[in-house]
């Protein structure tokens, strides 16, 4: 469930307290008088059996007693009674309520668990929406509705704030009221057992009252529901969330070097930047950023300069800059000879531009536009320390009348403001947050501002970023890796060999070092003797994972007769431990001289929450110590490998350095999208490792690799956090003349391909798809039709039937539906010279089928009354049509599944 029945809960018409109290500092007094207090225009109504009046205002004895169903009811009864009570409300036709209500279960108690059961039990025929229990409530500014026990009334304003923890609504209510800061929705959603951060996220993306979605988070519920929820809102809106937990102590030790690395708050962090999220560490971060994301004029890039009357300040905003990895504007020498010609001699002649303590407001003015003329520049940091032989505050109205006064064919440039002290500084800094610049108290404050922006600019770049083609087209074995598992767990085994763990990479075709087994000493020995030059013994059993710490591995052995010895010795060593001696073998592989390669790891683990978890960061027996890891969800494309890559120290080695030659990145990248795959596919596979994996410009290669099975709970594509690509969609399709043609899912990298099908239409088939002309399709919006979410939508593509890369598009069928899974948009596009064919009614049934499946219940599309082929296609399918009221040129379109 998601954004049903979510408007009579943030938009009722009528409210009922159900345990509306007298009793002095109880919930029912407090949220009797906040919910009259704020003023709300509905009907309200209370209900507690014993009384007939509660501060002079009609009281009722139950449920039934009511004059008609209220939209919502708030409860702060005991828990035993709510199940009832949820059951007496819907009953009554009332669709949401919020329970205010402790004691379901918080602290690990059965009882409580099944109260909540019965809860929801009771909820479910009438499809009422429960916010809470263990809640403060909600408020509701911009409807004068407080139906919470919160001690302050919230003023009105565009930011909505959700939040597990009521105790910390309470004091954001507080500490932003004082500071003139308002909202529009605040909503404590306590133990969320119905409505959770996904379900608010659905419905906030699309309110027009909020500009902002701010998040306090401790966990999350329904990943999968949350991922899709944030990576539609993100696209709409800023969404800024505070997680708690950060050092969290509570994660188990896991066997393999992935398990032990990923830990549960990096998994967070990784969620939240997959999906367009900008995190940050505390709630004056969270509303500080708020102000940066709003500023007049965006930041394109990272490129900050500094602007200071003080070179003290601008040393230590310089400092916060470095420390968070910003990127110090170099100024160009055009605009040094223009800042040479307006300011003093003394001046820093270089960035930071420090004008010196007696700056006029001239001088800001005339250094400000050169700075921001500078093509370098991305931002402009304007600063300001009191002193008495000039007036900040001119300072501050004389950048505001220039900022006002720049031409519009002007270059953009941001612009944020940091004027330090109280008193007349307070004012500047009011001043400027009213024209839209972001202000703030300190150098670091304004920093970590602007170092927000370039965050959220990123995260929304990639969201929209075209990635590129895997290098060589990915055609993995599936077939010899799902022998591989079956036979595995047919043994009762959970970790591979690393023979059938190479075995596995190999079938996706990454690169792994020839490994053979052997069962004896001497055989060892003979494998070793058919190799050129030295060679690597290992032990080989699932009982031993960390080979290297137990003396299983032995490198550079030049003859067969030491590997013979070295094989011996390592049998009789294991004897003494809990292992089955009988059962050891080994492995023997070349000695890999490759001196310029880096050992990486790269892996996979399983997080409670987000599923499957992919790893990379710097290899080998120390990967543990020196933790340098980047953590991210699949499914993986080119891009977000290699944002991965970037994520890392060891990135900056592999670049190159010293004469070292750099390593080949797109082969590590590659690497990343099969390992995704392969985790995509198969949901056998519960954890894996290649570590070391070497990296050199001649590419890369897995020396060792372990990995771990269980059988399956469900379809490969069921665990994972964000909905993979569909591959059991894909199907050849034959055409009358003989032709064939691929009908698969849309793909990101399909990108340019729709770009140029939307080309080769005539302006007629444009004007009659979009319902009005277009001569270029944005690249925002072409990147939003093939980047899309296959949980809520499905776009269906024919190409060639060879499936080569980049391959031209002639049509393409879609579907859009509503959070809740029951109505779909659909749209459809043919190139024209594959009119004719019966490729419209094959796409229209293709799409139809495929909707069925999904549950959707019902099919809608809009089309102009002239597209007469349109409608009659549609009418021959069974689709209803009816004119559109707000639109007399065109007709809606619709299909009961």
């Amino acid at each position: 469930m998601s954004v049903r029945n979510l408007k009579p809960l943030f938009n009722p018409s009528s409210v009922a307290l159900i345990g509306a109290s007298t009793k002095p500092f109880s919930v029912g007094a407090v949220a009797v008088r906040n919910i009259y207090a704020a003023g709300f225009q509905g009907d309200i109504y209370l209900v507690n059996p014993r009384h007939t009046t509660i501060d002079g205002h009609p009281c009722f004895a139950d449920v039934a007693s009511l004059p008609k169903a209220p939209d919502l009811a708030v409860i702060a009864t005991a828990p035993e009674s709510v199940p009832e009570l949820i059951a007496q409300l819907g009953a009554r036709g009332t669709k949401a309520a919020v329970v205010i209500t402790a004691g379901f279960g918080e602290g690990g108690s059965t009882r409580g668990h099944d109260l909540c059961n019965a809860m929801l039990e009771a909820a479910r025929p009438h499809l009422l929406r429960i916010v809470g229990p263990n809640c403060f409530g909600l408020m509701l500014p911009r409807i004068d509705l407080n139906a919470s026990f919160i001690h302050i009334p919230p003023l009105p304003g565009r930011l909505a704030f959700v939040a597990q923890s009521g105790a910390l609504l309470a004091t954001v209510v507080d500490w932003a009221t004082h500071r003139r800061i308002g909202f529009s929705h605040l909503v404590s959603l306590g133990d969320m057992a119905d409505v959770d951060f996904g379900d608010m996220l659905d419905y906030l993306a699309t309110d027009g009252y909020t500009r902002a979605i701010l998040l306090y988070v401790e966990s999350i519920t329904h990943a999968r529901k949350f991922m899709s929820a944030a990576r539609a809102a993100a696209r709409i809106k800023p969404v800024i969330v505070v997680k708690a937990g950060r050092y969290g102590e509570s994660a188990t030790a896991a066997a393999s070097h992935t398990g032990a690395m990923a830990g549960s708050d990096a998994v967070y962090e990784a969620a939240f930047s997959r999906a367009g999220i900008l995190r940050v560490n505390d709630l004056e971060a969270l509303f500080d950023a708020v102000s940066t994301l709003g500023m007049l004029q965006p930041v394109t890039g990272d490129r900050l300069a500094i602007l200071t009357n003080g070179g003290g300040i601008g040393v230590m905003a310089t400092d916060t800059l470095i420390y968070k990895k910003g990127n110090l504007a170099r100024l160009s020498e055009s605009t040094m000879n223009r800042l040479d010609a307006v300011l003093p001699p003394t001046w820093s002649h270089g960035n930071p531009v420090d004008i010196i303590g007696d700056a006029s407001p001239q001088r800001y003015t005339d250094a400000l536009n050169a700075i921001m003329d500078d093509p370098g520049v991305d931002a402009v940091l304007a600063m300001n320390c009191p002193t008495a032989i000039a007036s900040g505050t001119e300072a501050a109205q004389a950048v505001l009348e220039m900022i006002k006064q720049r031409p519009q064919q002007s270059r953009q440039c941001g612009l944020l403001s940091c004027w330090i002290g109280d008193g007349p500084s307070e004012a500047a800094r009011q001043m400027f947050r009213e024209r839209g610049i972001p202000s703030y108290e300190t150098p670091t404050k304004a920093v970590r501002g602007f170092m927000q922006m370039v965050r959220y600019r990123h995260s929304q770049a990639m969201l929209m970023e075209v990635p590129p083609d895997i290098p060589e087209a990915l055609s993995p074995d599936r077939q010899a890796v799902r022998r591989i598992i079956e036979t595995v767990l047919a043994q009762q085994r959970s970790w591979l060999l690393e023979t059938e763990a190479k075995s596995v990479l190999a079938a996706y075709q990454i690169p792994v070092v020839p490994t053979v087994a052997a069962d004896t000493p001497e055989a060892a020995a003979q494998a070793a003797s058919e190799m050129a030059g030295p060679v690597v013994l290992k032990i080989l059993s699932t009982a031993i994972l960390h080979k290297s710490d137990a003396g299983g591995v032995a490198l550079n052995l030049e003859t067969a007769g030491a590997v013979r010895e070295r094989a011996a010795w390592m049998r009789e060593h294991f004897q003494e431990e809990p292992v089955d001696a009988g059962s050891l073998k080994f492995s023997v592989q070349p000695m890999i001289q490759r001196p310029h390669a880096q050992e990486l790891i790269v892996g996979m683990n399983f997080d409670p929450q987000f599923g499957p978890v992919l790893l990379f960061g710097h290899g080998g027996t120390a990967t543990e110590v020196i933790m340098d890891r980047s953590l991210a969800l699949p499914p993986l494309n080119m891009n977000l490998a290699r944002e991965m890559i970037a994520g890392t120290r060891i990135c900056r080695l592999l670049a190159g350095y010293r004469g070292v030659p750099g390593a080949n990145l797109a082969d590590i990248a590659a690497t990343l999208v099969k390992v995704s795959q392969l985790v995509c596919d198969f949901s056998e596979i519960a954890e894996l490792d290649i570590n070391p994996l070497l990296c050199d410009p001649q590419g890369v290669l897995a020396l060792d690799a372990r990995l771990r099975v269980q059988p399956a709970d469900g379809p490969a594509g069921r665990r994972l956090a964000i909905c993979p690509y569909p591959t059991e969609l894909e199907q050849t399709i034959g055409l009358p003349d003989g032709q064939t043609l691929l009908l698969r899912p849309i793909r990101p990298e399909d990108e340019p391909a729709f770009q140029r099908f939307f080309t080769s239409l005539s302006p007629e088939d444009v004007r009659l798809r979009f319902l009005h002309p277009m001569k270029l399709l944005p690249r925002t919006m072409a990147a939003r039709l093939t980047q899309i979410d296959y949980d809520r939508e499905m776009a269906l593509v024919l190409t060639s039937s060879d499936g080569r890369q980049g391959a031209d598009l002639h049509g393409v069928v879609r579907i859009s539906a509503d959070p809740d899974n029951e109505k779909a948009e659909f749209a459809i596009m043919l190139r024209s010279g594959k009119t004719g064919l019966g490729l419209g009614p094959m796409l229209m049934r293709r799409i139809i089928d495929y909707a069925r499946g999904r549950g959707i219940s019902q099919l809608f599309g809009e089309v102009l009354n002239e597209n007469r082929s349109m409608l009659a296609l549609c009418k021959a399918l069974g689709f209803k049509r009816r004119n559109d009221p707000d639109d007399p040129g065109s007709a809606v379109v619709s299909l009961q599944l």
